[in-house]
This record gives C-alpha cells, structure tokens and sequence, in this order.
C-alpha cells in the first residue's frame, strides 16, 4: 500500500514479536472461554462527544458449552466495570490485564442458555491513527460538530465495550442502542429499529443485524450526517437490496457521484462471489473521520471521494485509479472477512488476500482480463518479504502485511497453476457460498483447493503463506537440452510453469529436482533452443535465474 499504509502497518506488527501478557489473555482458548458461546450482544450507550465518555451496558446472551462457574469476557481497563448482573444477582469478577472473570453464583449448565448483563463506563482509548493503530476516533466537522467514529480490528472490540474477544466465536447477532446530542445521528449496523426523542436534549438510535457478526466490525458512528438511499436489483432472482448512505451534509453532491460505482460493484460480486452475504440487513456506506474499515453492512468510507487510495495508484499500473479503492475493497471484506472469517488473528491472511485479490476480479469483471492481470503484476513491488503471512495461533497475533499484496499473489499463481478460468472461477464462488456466515482456518482453505483443484497444492501454501522465500524458476541449456527446476523453495513444492520458445508456449512441471526437456529432430523440436526464451513471470509470482 502506500507508504504510510506499510510503515504503519509493518511497525505495529514488529512491535507484536513477543506474546505480553495482554495478548496472552486474549488470544488463548482457556477453558474460561471454551465452556460458552456468545449468542447475542445487546448493546446500549450513551456517548458524550465533548467528554469523549461513554456509559452504559451490553447484555450478553451465551450458550453454555461445558459446566462452568467462570466466564471470561474482556474489556480494556480504561473502562470502568460497575457491575455484573445475572437478572437481578449481582456477579464478582476479577479484572486481569482486559481479561474479566466472571463468577457465577451457580455452576452454569452444559447445554443451557441464560444472559448477563454489564455495566461499564469511561473514556475510551483513543485510536492514534485509525484505522491501523485503533481506538475511538473524536473529531469535529468542518462546522466544528463532533464526528465520531470507532476502529478496532487490530487492537479488539473489547477497547470499547465488554464481549468475548476472540475470532473464534461470532454472536450470531447485535442491538445497538445509541444516545447521542441532538442534532447528531448515530449509525450502527444492520437496519434502523427506532429512534426515540429524549427529554434531555438526546436521541437516541437502535440498530439491530439478523446475521453472525464479528466482534470488531460492531461499530458506532456519529456526525451530523445527511442520508440518502437507493436500491440494488439482484442478477440472482430479482430480489431488492437496500442501498443507504451517511455523509457529512457539505459532501452530499460528491456522495452521489461516488456511489455511482456501488451497483456495477455488487453485480460483480454477485457474479463471482454470489448474492451480497447481509442481503436483510441491507447495505451502507457511512463517511468517517478516517480512511476506512470493512464493518459489516455499515462499510467505513473515508477516501474523500477520491479515485484510487486517497487519489493514488497503489500498483502504479494506472488501473488502481478507475475505481474508488476504499469502496471496492472494503465491500469486498462483506465477502471475504465479514461473511467467510478466520477463527483466530494468526489467519487473516483469510480476509485480506482474498479480499484483494478480489480487486482484481472485480476490475477483470468491468474491464477484462488483460487489465486484471496488469493489476495483479503490480502489487509485486510492493511486497517486502520480512515475515510468514500466517502467525501463531493462540498468541493475538497477526502475520506480516504480505497477507494482502503476496497473499493476492499466490491466489493469482494457483489460478494459474488450476489453468482453467471456469474451474477457478465457480472454486472462488463456491468457497464464498460453502463457508458463508462461518469461521475457518488456514488447514481448512488449503483443504477445500486441494479438493476443488484436483491436485495437492499444500506445498505452494506452505511456501508462500509460511516461508518468505520467492519461489525461483532457474533454467540453463547443456548440450541441446533444457534444463529447469525450482530452487529457494519448501520441501516437496511443485507447480507447473510456462515457457514460451519463441511463438511455442510450453507448460512445464517443475520440482526442486531437476527436470530435462529435450530438443532434437525427431521430436520436431530442434531449433526452439534457437528462440527467445520467455519465462511468463506475469502467470506466477516467481523469480528467475539462468
């Protein structure tokens, strides 16, 4: 991405090299954890922009999974717990780091279903530079009203209200309740329930979502918003989507203009991924006081009505300027991230390499394949190599920022290594449709391709996801032969690779043993050797070496 995008990005994940405490808590399945499921969260807060305070309550609904006389939920110590109540039993709990253990004053049973509710207030930590370094976002309007806004991907929803914060488990649905200063509105996911005039010059928003969420993408925004809306027709059946947008008031023109690209943006992911995955909830776009976050059927937009990222080509190809990026590959999360998710931090490489490499499906939708592929190539200069794509589970952790632009890449490769765009193609959609509204890992991705591809592709998964080794394609000609292999790779890789002999396109089986093709007159093959030898390095993400 841009530089300030990858500075940021890679020095927080430097930071992350060693498990504190903190991510300890939050990244282990303990048995605190393991014996429940969060079902519903309902949560209800009143913010105060001038104090930057908020006060108020999530319910929570849980499951119990085994007996269990202790919870663990989480939430940031800035924010004070008045308590924990189970109807009208008041519970103990311990704070630890973000951790809360909550102790019941019975043993919770295998197979039941009950709710607690917590009270909890404070100031929030502010984000130092959402989206990336996260928090709540406190800013004013051009008028000087407040603009508020929420980003916590990285650093957890729990750094604004209690939940159980790991990736693992998403409540199956929210309620929002928002009291905000009147004239201000406030803007959940999911659809608007009602909104209720206070006596105390308050307002307050409910929103509510009927599908699986993750805990990160609840989210709250609040600004003196205009609103406008529109409708999708499917290409599936017909079926009404609908379209609502949430911008400052100055911005409206511009708004308009913009979100001309969010219909030819759905059909095509309709077309590759299938039916928009929130289709109930609706979908939304939402002006924030920073550039942008995937939070499901609420999508972040804060690319100043710019073509490209923030009027910039990532790729430096040109193509990355004939779409909005923040629109295109936020949406894209809707898919890959929101309805398809990583079980745990260590595999977003998940969301962010399909998700990207779902840019360049979409552009090969609008503008063909030729394009798409130049689009692809030109994320190569952007990958650094510092470290594995995929973390270690159980730790908070996330893998390098490779995930998007490598992550893309290697998708880019086995669609090329499949070599049949109809096979890929309906394996892209189906892996959308078979994992919709589930949580999933890595073995798990590696599994379904292999399965779909009809070939064990596990080893270009292990070297590109786990290893920061460039794959290099070496080649040399002896004594009428040509000689090739693949060097600087995992044990046991191979994927097939082409090589153009002048006009003669070759698609050659490769390992890390050397392979011999040879050229003579009786193969009607002898002059080959004689042509220009192209490697097609534009198919693969590989290096050469003669």
């Amino acid at each position: 991405m841009l530089s300030l995008f990858l500075c940021t990005f890679w020095a927080y994940q430097c930071q992350a090299q060693t498990v504190s405490k903190e991510d300890k808590l939050l990244g282990e399945l303990t048995p605190e954890r393991i014996c429940y499921d969060a079902k519903h969260y309902a949560l209800k807060l009143r913010v105060e922009p001038d104090k930057q305070f908020i006060k108020g309550s999530n319910t929570i609904r849980y499951q119990v999974n085994q007996d269990s006389k202790i919870f663990q939920i989480d939430l940031h110590p800035n924010l004070k717990i008045t308590a924990i109540k189970q109807g009208k039993t008041s519970l103990k709990f311990k704070r630890e780091e973000r951790a809360v253990f909550v102790s019941f004053k019975k043993t919770q049973k295998k197979g039941t279903s009950s709710e607690i509710t917590v009270f909890y207030e404070g100031n929030p930590v502010v984000a130092k530079n959402a989206p990336w370094d996260g928090g709540v976002v406190w800013k004013k309007d051009a008028q000087g009203r407040p603009w508020v806004g929420v980003a916590c991907q990285g650093a957890g929803a729990s750094m604004w209200y209690p939940n159980k914060d790991h990736w693992s488990d998403k409540p199956d649905s929210v309620s929002v309740a928002l009291e905000v200063p009147n004239p201000l509105m406030a803007v959940s996911n999911g659809n608007l329930k009602n909104t209720e005039k206070l006596n105390d010059n308050f307002t307050r928003y409910t929103w509510a979502t009927s599908y699986p969420i993750n805990n990160y993408n609840v989210t709250l925004n609040i600004a003196a918003y205009k609103h406008f809306s529109d409708t999708y027709t499917s290409t599936t059946d017909g079926s009404k989507l609908d379209l609502d947008y949430y911008v400052l008031e100055a911005n409206e023109q511009l708004a308009r203009k913009q979100f001309e690209q969010v219909k030819p943006m759905l059909a095509c992911y309709e077309k590759l991924f299938g039916k928009y995955p929130f289709w109930n909830d609706g979908y939304a776009l939402v002006e924030t006081p920073y550039l942008g976050m995937e939070h499901q059927g609420a999508v972040a937009y804060g690319n100043k009505y710019k073509q490209g990222y923030s009027g910039t080509d990532l790729t430096g190809t040109g193509i990355g300027l004939l779409f909005d990026f923040i629109i295109i590959h936020e949406t894209g999360h809707e898919y890959w991230g929101n309805s398809v998710s990583a079980d745990d931090k260590a595999d977003m490489w998940i969301h962010e390499a399909f998700c990207t490499y779902g840019e360049a499906l979409y552009v090969e939708c609008l503008y063909g394949k030729e394009k798409a592929y130049t689009y692809s190539n030109g994320w190569k200069k952007i990958v650094s190599n510092d470290k594995p794509i995929v973390a270690t589970r159980n730790t908070n952790t996330e893998g390098s920022g490779d995930m998007y632009f490598k992550g893309a890449l290697m998708l880019h490769t086995i669609r090329n290594i499949v070599d049949n765009d109809e096979k890929w193609l309906n394996t892209m959609k189906s892996f959308a449709q078979d994992f919709k509204g589930k949580v999933t890992q890595t073995d798990d991705v590696i599994k379904y391709f292999n399965d779909k591809a009809g070939r064990d592709l596990t080893s270009v998964f292990e070297q590109y996801l786990k290893t920061t080794k460039i794959p290099v394609f070496e080649y040399k000609i002896e004594d009428g032969k040509f000689k090739y292999r693949f060097d600087n790779v995992v044990d046991k890789f191979a994927m097939p690779m082409v090589v153009e002999f002048g006009t003669t396109k070759m698609r050659l089986e490769a390992s890390n043993q050397w392979e011999t093709l040879v050229f003579d007159a009786r193969g009607g093959n002898d002059k080959l050797l004689s042509e220009p030898i192209k490697v097609r390095t534009d198919l693969f993400y590989v290096n050469v070496k003669k």
